[in-house]
């Protein structure tokens, strides 16, 4: 269980802040919420029961997993798949298992696709781009976090390692 002031990772949302554990009765059912906000949107609140099967929450990761999440960009991320809904598709279920290391797969296997585009005169699809920022700003976002840096490091550290391949 977390307490209130906690920063956690939930699901797309990313980076939130625990403000309040309470409780709420709808349908004559009372349960326990967790009250919080995304960092980078104080103005949304997400009120989740804290017994929820789907609950996706998940600590940020502590430095030495947030170095080899950068120095897994190294690495080919997953495999390109060519028909788009079913890209974004595939995608988008391991994005929300909330595993990390795959989510960063599939940012550089994103990042490398628009540098090759962009060098051949080409602009990666709408969809591939909003689901990389989507992805990107809350990954770096935490990686930023655990490492006391900025974003921006975190994408010029990833930028080096891409380099690489």
């Amino acid at each position: 269980m977390y307490n209130i002031g906690d920063l956690i990772i939930y699901s797309s949302h990313g980076i939130c802040e625990i403000d309040d554990i309470t409780e709420k009765t709808f349908s004559e059912e009372t349960k326990t919420y967790y009250v919080m906000h995304p960092l980078n949107n104080q103005q949304l609140v997400i009120h989740i029961p804290i017994n929820s099967k789907k609950l996706n929450l998940s600590d940020v990761v502590d430095k030495k997993t947030a170095m080899k999440i950068i120095d897994s960009f190294k690495n080919l991320g997953v495999e390109w798949i060519e028909k788009n809904n079913h890209r974004i598709h595939i995608y988008s279920e391991a994005i929300k298992k909330g595993d990390r290391f795959e989510i960063a797969k599939i940012v550089n296997t994103l990042m490398a696709k628009q540098k090759d585009d962009e060098a051949n005169g080409k602009k990666l699809g709408n969809q591939d781009v909003k689901l990389l920022n989507t992805i990107q700003n809350s990954l770096f976002s935490e990686l930023a976090l655990s490492l006391n840096t900025t974003t921006e490091d975190i994408y010029n550290q990833v930028e080096r390692n891409l380099q690489v391949q």
